[in-house]
């Protein structure tokens, strides 16, 4: 242990006491949350999407996943509950111009301000770092701060103007009891029956005629028969006539040459070989 020299040890330096328990960082745990994709851990980049949920999401990232769900990745449990494309909206973010990225310290000699964000509400103008509560619409994938949803009240979209209603509203980032929230209304959504689509024009015409043909057959025989003879003499006729009209255009085509037989001179129109020996006085 030492001791030598006439050092005199101290109690803490001979007895070992419990760990401390190290803290997380709030600030860091949140500029992970705001800036990071909850798949990949990658730094998010534009196409990002957002689930039922409301974790944020690199697109490639979760399209991977979806291709190939056997691989082996961390955090797997972020993205256990998105089936298909379906279940996730692409966001239409605003850009923050503050926001310079990597490029301000890029030698590492500045200091960094890893509160800031990259996005900002396109309305109040507050940064999307997770000090305020931001929501996106899952009607159109636009983004905007509680705080200006409630201070303009409208049901209509602030940036592109769709319509939506306040179900459409998705937390973003939000606490463990909004996410407990949104995981029941995403289930409640997903029970409900499918409505049930509008049958085609074609498919509304292939009934009818089924439901007519039966009438037909109930009826006398030789009106049935008699139908059908007519309907086959149409149809000889009708390709009659078209032999004929292409046996007509294939010889208006033909007496374009002279080897044509409407070309050619018949005796009659051929004269004698006459010859002339003409003489100079």
């Amino acid at each position: 242990m030492g001791c030598d020299g006439g050092t005199i040890p101290k109690r803490h330096e001979l007895v070992k006491g419990p760990k401390k328990v190290e803290k997380v960082d709030k600030n860091a745990e949140l500029a992970a949350r705001w800036k990071y994709c909850a798949l990949s851990q990658e730094r998010l980049r534009r196409p990002i999407v957002s689930c039922d949920l409301g974790r944020l999401y690199n697109k490639g990232a979760v399209i991977e996943y979806l291709l190939d769900k056997s691989a082996e990745r961390p955090n797997t449990e972020a993205v256990v509950h998105i089936r298909g494309t379906k279940d996730i909206k692409e966001l239409h973010l605003t850009d923050n111009p503050e926001w310079e990225g990597e490029r301000r310290n890029a030698k590492g000699d500045r200091y960094e301000d890893i509160l800031k964000g990259m996005f900002i509400c396109p309305v109040v103008g507050l940064e999307m770092n997770g000090k305020h509560r931001f929501c996106y619409l899952q009607t159109c994938g636009c983004v905007f701060s509680d705080r200006a949803l409630k201070e303009v009240k409208t049901e209509i979209c602030h940036k592109c103007g769709d319509p939506f209603k306040g179900e459409d509203l998705i937390v973003l980032n939000g606490t463990k009891e909004e996410v407990e929230k949104l995981r029941e209304k995403m289930e409640e959504r997903r029970a409900r029956p499918k409505p049930k689509t509008k049958k085609s024009k074609k498919s509304k015409e292939a009934e009818t005629e089924t439901v007519s043909a039966p009438s037909d057959v109930a009826g006398p025989s030789g009106s049935s028969s008699s139908s059908s003879e007519d309907t086959k003499s149409a149809t000889a006729s009708a390709s009659k006539r078209s032999v004929q009209e292409m046996e007509e255009k294939s010889e208006v085509f033909k007496s374009l040459f002279t080897s044509h037989s409407s070309a050619k001179r018949t005796k009659e129109q051929t004269s004698n070989w006459v010859t002339h020996t003409p003489y100079h006085f």
